[in-house]
């Protein structure tokens, strides 16, 4: 007997706020009882809606969520030794944290630190991108002042994206220009990933610049993002997801607005917060459409 559109849509919520919990509290209890309390349903039928709908099993997902958690910040966030990173992932000993990561990510842990293939990180990943972003879709009209940014062109397949974002956090690192604490980041994609031929895509990553652009040797170099009226709406949830946020705002706002979008200068993002230092789902990015 085939389910009905409404019972379909209860449980993919149900299991949507599983995953939003699951990703929230991956430090506690996240045990099938526990989890099927915050679904709504028997332990029984929670288990089979919840690979049914992620096709994974509870524990898998969970292993595989603190896994990924584990490798943002292996990449991104120094402070932490690798045996902290393998207790925030649930292993007692960093010997099998170290197994289950290489199984996974096709690198030891100490390996990914120093030098992440990305590329491999990202065809190995099982878990699939979230759904549903969370954006309120009613932009402001704000005026946006022209900012100075340093840039690292990631020019090529969007899979080697994040190892361009790597480069730009370690230029970052290694001087005063633009640091991260101070500084806003930015991202201008140029390009529809969906659409464009890989070899052809093209993404800033952009730190704003309050001084001068030191000569570097890793690539980076100073443009601007112009000043002038733009429509800004927030998105929050996976980055994953940016496309179909701004999917939304060029074809259900933008037609019945009456606004009209500059040609002269691409949409740009404002990260304002990323992992590792929120989960997925609290990643909150300000997307920018420049109007005329």
């Amino acid at each position: 007997m085939t389910q009905a559109p409404w019972q379909e849509n209860l449980y993919a919520r149900r299991i949507q706020r599983v995953i939003a919990y699951i990703c929230d509290h991956l430090d506690e209890d996240l045990s099938v009882a526990r989890l099927s309390d915050v679904a709504g349903f028997s332990m029984f039928h929670f288990h089979r809606q919840f690979s049914a709908f992620t096709g994974f099993t509870v524990a898998q997902f969970v292993r595989l969520t603190r896994l990924e958690r584990a490798a943002y910040q292996l990449a991104f966030d120094r402070s932490r030794s690798v045996l902290q990173v393998a207790l925030d992932a649930g292993f007692a000993a960093p010997e099998s944290f170290a197994r289950a990561f290489k199984e996974l990510h096709g690198q030891t842990p100490s390996e990914f630190r120093q030098a992440p293939r990305w590329l491999l990180w990202a065809a190995r990943r099982p878990l699939p991108t979230p759904t549903s972003p969370r954006t309120d879709m009613k932009p402001e009209i704000v005026q946006f002042a022209t900012t100075r940014i340093a840039v690292l062109e990631h020019r090529g397949p969007p899979e080697g994206l994040m190892a361009s974002v790597t480069r730009f956090i370690e230029w970052r690192r290694s001087c005063r220009d633009s640091p991260v604490a101070t500084h806003r980041t930015f991202g201008i994609p140029y390009d529809d990933p969906s659409t464009v031929d890989p070899a052809s895509f093209r993404f800033d990553i952009c730190g704003e610049l309050t001084g001068p652009l030191s000569p570097n040797a890793a690539g980076i170099i100073e443009k601007v993002i112009p000043g002038g009226r733009c429509a800004r709406t927030r998105h929050v949830g996976s980055t994953d997801a940016l496309g179909d946020s701004l999917r939304s705002l060029y074809s259900e706002w933008l037609p019945p607005s009456g606004e009209q979008p500059r040609e002269a200068f691409p949409c740009f993002f404002h990260y304002v917060s990323r992992m590792p230092t929120v989960a997925k789902h609290e990643q909150v990015t300000d997307i920018y459409l420049p109007l005329r």
